[in-house]
């Protein structure tokens, strides 16, 4: 009988590697003479990641066993599965997955496009994006892949001028041409951007994030996107992208039960 999910807090990469050690592989079609089934360990950051592994582990098929890893941050989920100390991360777009794999000689592959979300610039003094003063502070996010993006939204609404000859999906603060605002960009981790909130007067933001400080992209947001380039995806090593168990998580994954999940969230969209 499939077991049902199993969450694993690990909130350090230690904790993870010593709940790691008794894994069993993961990479072969479970033993049909076998009671055990087979555990897939995948790592999430936060809700709705974690609640979309979770609704994952309901409806994977038998003979596997979806066991969530819960971490603190991105780069713990892309490093603990670039070390085979979990299967698969369900944390990430493919463009910050390219990133990690350049710094880090990686080979991670994204398998499986599964939601996609409304990103937004927000203000806690600002109620028209036109009254963005002279001078302003505009936080966004460090990781090369969240800034072109946040850089290419500013350039879209006339806050930013772009080179015309940078793909501004690459772009960096390097690439502006034009700030007619003088605006002075702060650049954080996306983990760090919730507090630039209460500073800034204008901040990029995930839903995912944002919503810990009760706002939404659809009711707060100053100016937002939604591009099928930055879908979350299942990622797991090139190894593993064409297995079983990775099939199996690829099924799991676009189920009834997560596209219930993700249709009752109101910020994030099914992309499969």
């Amino acid at each position: 009988m499939k077991k049902s999910r199993t969450a694993l807090a690990a909130l350090a990469l230690g904790a993870v590697l010593t709940a790691s050690a008794c894994a069993p592989a993961a990479d072969q079609k479970p033993d049909a003479g076998s009671d055990e089934p087979t555990v897939l360990k995948v790592a999430a950051v936060q809700a709705p990641m974690t609640d979309v592994v979770e609704a994952a582990g309901e409806a994977i098929e038998d003979g596997y066993e979806v066991q969530l890893v819960e971490v603190a941050d991105y780069i713990t989920a892309n490093t603990i599965l670039n070390s085979g100390d979990v299967y698969a991360n369900f944390s990430q777009h493919i463009p910050y997955m390219q990133t990690f794999n350049e710094g880090n000689d990686a080979t991670l592959v994204g398998v499986q496009p599964v939601y996609n979300f409304v990103i937004a610039f927000y203000s806690k003094t600002l109620d028209d994006i036109a009254d963005l003063p002279q001078g302003a502070k505009v936080a966004i996010p460090d990781d090369p892949s969240n800034t072109g993006r946040a850089l290419k939204l500013l350039a879209a609404n006339d806050i930013i001028t772009l080179d015309p000859e940078v793909d501004p999906y690459s772009a960096t603060v390097k690439d502006i041409t034009e700030n007619p605002k003088d605006v002075e960009f702060v650049q954080v981790p996306i983990a760090s951007l919730n507090a630039a909130y209460e500073e800034a007067d204008l901040v990029f933001q995930w839903p995912s994030h944002i919503k810990a400080l009760g706002l939404t992209p659809e009711d707060d947001g100053l100016i937002t996107e939604l591009d099928d380039r930055f879908a979350l995806n299942v990622v797991v090593q090139q190894k593993d992208a064409d297995s079983e168990a990775t099939e199996a998580l690829k099924k799991a994954f676009t189920s009834d039960e997560v596209r219930e999940v993700i249709e009752g969230n109101g910020t994030i969209r099914t992309a499969w």
